[in-house]
């Protein structure tokens, strides 16, 4: 099963948190959480990608498995509005609130076999996830009540798809929503009480058609382009696309990531980001290869300059006697044009643990991006990948597994740091030294004695 780091860290500070959320609404993003007694439906979650926004495709490519090889009742809670805010606020599901308003489903989470946490999917997409089901299962949606539902006689063989509508939280209050989102929860403890009286096995998910209300008044509040600002130049919004994968169906094997993948040739610059990243990618992979101790990724691109390229990374992994433990490396980096010349670029400086993937703000072959592609030869190209991930072993499923980042332990801001830090102290040594050096006179002069005569030369 296909599947990343879907499983929220806990939030730690809460500005951070409603300045997310409110970019979460301003994006048309809800989250769907999924559970159910049977297990190894979700794989363990990896780290994603920064800026991570499940689509309908991919949200498709999770669901359908775990369909296929679950339980075949499939209870679906669906909510007018809901966004990540309103558990940050009121609940536990992704805080550490004593008080909260989802008791029974953090316990319905907590003692499940099986979990999906999907912090960020488009409204889009989870307003479609009642029509993926029905595609998938075949079936009519059959509306219940948490009352009704103990009259029906389910069969664990039989299919069913049971919906759930949960009213809207509103309000102007601040009490409102939570006692809304309270008498949700007890709903769907009520439901969920119901299915485990009659003992059937069941898969269930909860999800939204919009973020809600408070939290798109509280992103209409804040100002456009939120956060510090350089000499009034809005930030630039993150790059939101699935990495590059090989092989493109089964279970993948490379996984490849890139904020932005541009060549230099002389004075002109080449973007191959929309080509490698995005729905409207033409990138060919079918080239590439994978074994345990070599893998290769070759992006081949159609027209680059009025030609084809083929950019090939090369990784190896291997066992290292003093560590004890395997290790991968991009060995280097390989770019062909059409007329046979190519250009390889050492890239001895990525390396990772084997079960690790690899990030770094910058690889590039250009020094004002650190050099970290060294041409072996004179080169007509220059690479530059900003805000790249890689990982060519050890891969579970869509997304990359924790990341070994390139940044040194010693920053150049710790240098400094120390540097101030060494001066300071040499100087505190210094005066202490001087100031324990300080000795008091043995012999003083005598004032009534008689004054010392110098005579004076003409």
């Amino acid at each position: 099963m296909a599947a990343a780091r879907l499983v929220l860290v806990p939030v730690l500070v809460p500005v951070l948190v409603l300045a997310l959320a409110a970019a979460a609404a301003r994006a048309g993003r809800v989250p769907l959480l999924g559970w159910s007694d049977r297990s190894a439906l979700w794989p363990h979650c990896a780290e994603s990608y920064e800026g991570q926004v499940i689509g309908a495709a991919q949200l498709s490519a999770l669901l359908g498995p775990a369909l296929d090889r679950g339980p075949r009742n499939i209870l679906l809670f669906l909510q007018d509005k809901l966004s990540l805010e309103d558990f940050t606020a009121y609940g536990g599901v992704f805080g550490n609130k004593p008080d909260s308003a989802f008791p029974n489903l953090e316990s319905a989470l907590a003692e499940a076999s099986s979990r999906l946490v999907l912090p960020a999917v488009q409204c889009t997409a989870a307003a479609g996830v009642l029509g993926l089901l029905e595609e998938k299962l075949g079936l009519s949606p059959l509306h219940v009540e948490p009352g009704t539902l103990r009259e029906l006689r389910l069969n664990a063989s039989l299919p069913a798809l049971l919906l759930v509508r949960l009213p809207h939280v509103s309000g102007s209050s601040l009490m409102a929503p939570k006692e809304t989102l309270t008498s949700n929860d007890e709903i769907i403890g009520q439901v969920l009480s119901a299915l485990k009286e009659e003992d059937v096995p069941y898969t269930a998910l909860l999800t939204a058609g919009g973020p809600s209300r408070a939290l798109q008044a509280m992103a209409d509040l804040a100002p456009e382009g939120g956060g510090r600002q350089l000499l009034q130049k809005a930030s630039p919004t993150p790059a939101q696309y699935p990495p590059v994968r090989y092989p493109l169906t089964g279970v993948p094997q490379i996984l490849f990531w890139a904020r932005n993948f541009s060549l230099l040739q002389g004075s002109q610059w080449v973007d191959l980001t929309p080509l490698t990243f995005g729905a409207e990618a033409s990138v060919d992979v079918s080239a590439s290869s994978w074994n345990a101790s070599d893998s290769r990724l070759v992006l081949k691109y159609a027209h680059v300059l009025g030609a084809s390229l083929t950019a090939t990374f090369h990784m190896t992994s291997r066992k290292f006697p003093v560590s004890d433990r395997y290790w991968f490396q991009l060995s280097h980096l390989e770019l062909a044009g059409a007329l046979g010349s190519s250009s390889v670029f050492n890239a001895s400086q990525v390396t990772a643990p084997h079960n690790y993937s690899w990030r770094c703000a910058y690889l590039s072959s250009l020094p004002m991006f650190g050099a970290g592609l060294v041409p072996l030869s004179p080169s007509p190209w220059g690479v530059l990948l900003q805000d790249v991930q890689l990982q060519g072993f050890n891969v579970t499923g869509l997304h990359f597994s924790y990341a070994s980042d390139c940044a040194g332990f010693f920053t150049p801001g710790t240098w400094m740091g120390l540097l101030t830090a060494l001066l300071l102290a040499a100087g505190f040594a210094c005066g202490l030294h001087v100031l324990l050096g300080l000795r008091t006179m043995d012999r003083f002069d005598d004032p009534k004695g008689t004054p010392l005569a110098v005579p004076q030369v003409e």
